[in-house]
């Protein structure tokens, strides 16, 4: 297969360098055009459309921009020895051959340079911010341009070859039913975000699970509130989940501030006998110190503009009652610490949870590649939140490290950013986690 591919690359390589250095035979024979003009459309078209393996229209439009720039990257060496030769020849007698012919040339390669980087802009998820910026900002600065073009050629490459080895995988009959828990999967989002169909919190994770047989709901509670009144808004939820489904018990995997809001509604608000399991992600068990000093040293003026934004902006995300410094305040190492001393442990649940540390913060996404320093001068080893040391609860604890530079972010633990990680395959991970809790019989 990888020949086959080689070997319809190169034609198409063979056929781009010579249509868009076609001038001197266009110019001699006009009537060339009506050949050269729908190839040329067709060379724009059907190049890395149609990948072996993949029916997603996203990863057939992403493997079409990097076949296209990768292309339009190697024609520029025939066009600059052509037009070199061109020069030879023409000049001191005549200008204007080699002058159209470059123009020609400029804008013939600048319709598949284009159509290549629109087609990754669009469709590349590990592009992120960061290199879409710096794409922008280098395109016009020669040699800079073409190292940053071979470094996007090289991301949407991997994350093509990524893809679609995970939709074979996710599409092996054998693995149809692994996850198939007896009881539906309720994942239940961390502070300042809500549940939408717009942009999942969860990121790719749900619709993995869903492939490998999984039932999902969600939390769809507000996002931020103390936990004590998020607690009884996923009581009501889940409860409403169980009458409508009639699922009798429901397995629980909470993310960060998510973890106290589910503890302190099954030990307080009644939905004990309703749960089956609860799995907490990056939960501060025992809060974070760095929050608490935060808080303490940021003068009072400061927190209230800081709320007060905060406050508008969740308002516009549809909470109805947000407090932000309530929420804020609850996660605090000393609110935690009477958070545990209140709360009942849940028998009769299988309970587990769920940390990640980063090792290096460089190469992490904005903002916890920022934090990362800081919390780890109050809480030591950390996700860029929440300390190690904060994590362990319930009758299993997990920590996930990895071998190389990165680590695992508290956002990289939901796909926040849908990037893939050396060392940590996130979808595998959550497979894996609730493959695990079938097993159990939940």
């Amino acid at each position: 297969m990888r020949r086959y591919i080689t070997f319809v690359n190169t034609i198409y390589f063979i056929l781009i360098s010579f249509l868009v250095n076609s001038f001197v035979l266009v110019k001699a024979s006009p009537l060339l055009l009506i050949p050269i003009i729908p190839l040329f459309i067709l060379l724009n078209i059907i190049p890395g459309i149609r990948p072996h393996g993949t029916k997603t229209l996203r990863i057939r439009l992403c493997n079409h921009g990097s076949v296209l720039l990768t292309l339009f990257a190697f024609s520029l060496i025939p066009s600059i020895i052509w037009h070199i030769l061109l020069a030879i020849r023409t000049i001191p007698e005549s200008y204007t051959i080699l002058l159209f012919s470059a123009l020609y040339c400029t804008i013939s390669s600048a319709v598949i340079f284009w159509n290549g980087i629109l087609c990754l802009y669009f469709t590349s998820t590990q592009m992120g911010i960061k290199w879409r910026v710096i794409g922008a900002l280098c395109g016009m600065i020669p040699i800079l341009n073409l190292m940053v073009l071979t470094k996007l050629i090289r991301i949407t490459s991997r994350e093509v070859e990524f893809e679609i080895e995970k939709e074979t995988v996710s599409h092996n009959p054998e693995l149809a039913n692994i996850c198939k828990t007896k009881y539906p999967i309720v994942l239940i989002h961390g502070i300042f975000f809500r549940d939408s169909n717009i942009f999942n919190y969860w990121g790719r994770v749900p619709h993995t699970l869903k492939l490998h047989g999984a039932v999902i709901h969600y939390g769809q509670h507000q996002s931020a509130l103390t936990i004590k009144e998020s607690a009884r808004e996923l009581a009501y939820k889940i409860k409403l989940i169980i009458e409508r489904t009639g699922c009798e018990k429901v397995n629980i995997i909470a993310h960060s501030k998510g973890g106290l809001d589910c503890r302190y509604a099954i030990s307080e608000f009644g939905i004990a006998p309703y749960i089956a399991s609860l799995t907490t992600i990056n939960t501060p068990h025992r809060g974070c110190i760095f929050a608490e000093k935060l808080l303490y040293a940021m003068p009072e003026n400061v927190k209230n503009k800081v709320a007060s934004a905060y406050n508008a902006t969740l308002r516009a995300i549809g909470d109805e009652t947000p407090d932000f410094l309530a929420a804020v305040n609850d996660l605090t190492a000393e609110s935690c610490k009477k958070l545990n001393e209140k709360l009942s442990f849940p028998s009769g649940i299988y309970t587990q949870s769920v940390g990640s540390v980063m090792t290096n913060p460089h190469s992490g996404r904005f903002p916890l590649n920022l934090s990362y320093r800081y919390v780890k001068n109050f809480d030591g080893e950390n996700d860029g939140l929440v300390g190690e040391s904060s994590f362990a609860w319930g009758e299993k604890y997990t920590l996930l490290r990895t071998n190389g530079k990165r680590g695992i972010s508290h956002g990289d633990m939901i796909d926040l950013n849908r990037e893939n990680i050396d060392d940590f395959d996130v979808r595998a991970f959550y497979t894996e986690l609730v493959s695990d809790i079938r097993e159990k019989g939940l």
